[in-house]
């Protein structure tokens, strides 16, 4: 199933995620913003989901120690289509014409 979410939306849900993450290690903005190294209104602004960088992201999952969610979004690929469409057999010749009626 195919879920189609705004940008929008995927930011609010990612920051309600992190937020709930940070609540349940006890941890108040301050302390996460510290840790990761980052300012208190990039801690707000990723948990509104208002925007923020690639390298605040990573930071706080990383002070909240969930760098795994970060392999989430880059699955490892074990098959390649491309080599798929190469194994196939080739087809040797063109199938038949279908005779018409009334020829």
């Amino acid at each position: 199933m195919t879920n189609f979410y705004s940008t929008e939306e995927l930011e609010t849900r990612l920051g309600a995620d992190i937020k709930a993450l940070r609540l349940l290690n006890a941890t108040d903005r301050q302390t996460l913003a510290n840790r990761a190294g980052v300012s208190l209104n990039a801690i707000k602004r990723l948990e509104n989901g208002s925007g923020a960088t690639i390298r605040t992201l990573v930071k706080v999952l990383r002070a909240l120690d969930r760098v795994d969610w970060l392999s989430a979004l880059t699955p490892r690929i074990t098959v390649n289509p491309l080599n798929m469409l190469r194994d196939q057999v080739q087809r040797q010749r063109a199938p038949r014409q279908k005779k018409k009626a009334g020829i």
